[in-house]
């Protein structure tokens, strides 16, 4: 496996149709996937994210910039490298396993005939993504929506890909089932220590699967980081909405690290740069407190282990994450207050 180096890559598609502009689907991005990492691209439906994935996998040539696997540049210098020379692994949104063949034949497909006959890679592969042995002889349609996801992984890993991209794998599985096949899924790539591309538009899935965080909006990289830090730290009020579904509220700084706003005095993560602020404050943030200031509860959303309550307060709205049995009922007046550090950003200046 190797390192992913994307470098200043742009890809601008032209008008078509009833358009009149030209798309740039993918505009100035440069990231590092280190070898042996997950990243995950996240962002929301028409950022890019595939586009930027089908330029790696060699689909697709971008308009400037390159990217290389290590020191070897399969795109941007030059005569770009064919898809079926770059190695790469790919796990479409469906799988998409060839029918007419059985577990076996698919996660065989791409290897020499020798490993083929022998079976040995193929029960290896089995053995990775957590699959008995026994289902070698089933056919596709024989698996659940999971299982055969984690058959397209083994296809993909097979033949020891130098990069493997995943292109949104689990979006048609049901909750649970997209929970413990995107587990399986990243337990077998960090297993087989390859270097992994996972485009989702699922925050949790990208926050709980990935090592790193890469997060798009209309084909720009906002961030790179680890998942505590876009979570914690996001680059800007509409990724802290985005990523962990923050509220931004109009603040005003105070001294040192304080700052104020319809739910009273913060204490900021940084010294406010500004005097008139944007405070993101997250759900599991804003918490019941007997000393705190008087919100109306207009929704209770009831999970069971917790509850997301909707407030009013002070003309503001926003959103409180508390535990399931100890949420109160809409309707209800109930005084909240903020807990941790709160990140603050210039407001923008009105015309």
């Amino acid at each position: 496996m190797s390192a992913l180096t994307v470098t200043g890559v742009s890809k601008v598609f032209p008008p078509t149709g009833s358009e009149q502009t030209e798309t740039r689907a993918v505009d100035d991005v440069s990231l590092h996937v280190p070898h042996g990492s997950l990243t995950a691209v996240l962002g929301p439906s028409g950022c890019g994210k595939t586009t930027l994935l089908r330029l790696i996998a060699g689909f697709l040539a971008p308009d400037s910039g390159t990217i290389a696997f290590d020191d070897r540049v399969v795109a941007g210098d030059g005569r770009p490298v064919p898809p079926q020379d770059r190695r790469v692994g790919y796990v479409p949104q469906e799988g998409a396993l060839f029918p007419h063949l059985d577990v076996a034949g698919n996660i065989g497909f791409g290897l020499p005939r020798g490993q083929r006959d022998s079976g040995s890679r193929i029960d290896e592969m089995l053995d990775l993504v957590e699959l008995p042995r026994a289902f070698r002889s089933r056919a596709p349609h024989e698996l659940s929506g999971g299982q055969q996801q984690r058959v397209a992984l083994a296809r993909a890993l097979a033949p020891r890909p130098t990069v493997v991209l995943l292109d949104e794998p689990f979006s048609s599985l049901d909750a649970s089932l997209r929970e413990s096949t995107g587990r399986a899924v990243a337990r077998a790539l960090r297993a087989a220590h390859a270097t992994g591309l996972l485009v989702t538009h699922d925050q949790s899935e990208a926050l709980s699967l990935s090592d790193q965080v890469a997060v798009l909006r209309e084909g720009r990289l906002i961030q790179a980081g680890s998942p505590a830090d876009v979570y914690l730290a996001p680059h800007d009020p509409e990724l802290a909405r985005f990523v962990g579904g923050a509220t931004p509220l109009p603040g005003r700084a105070g001294q040192g690290v304080s700052a104020t706003c319809a739910l009273g005095a913060v204490t900021l993560a940084h010294p406010a740069s500004a005097d008139d602020l944007v405070l993101v404050i997250r759900p599991d943030q804003v918490v019941l407190d007997p000393a705190g200031v008087e919100a109306l509860v207009d929704e209770v959303s009831f999970y069971g282990h917790d509850a997301a309550i909707r407030l009013s307060v002070g003309g503001a709205a926003l959103v409180a994450r508390v535990s399931g049995p100890s949420a109160p009922r809409a309707g209800d007046r109930v005084r909240i207050g903020v807990r941790g550090t709160v990140h603050a950003y210039p407001a923008p200046v009105r015309d």
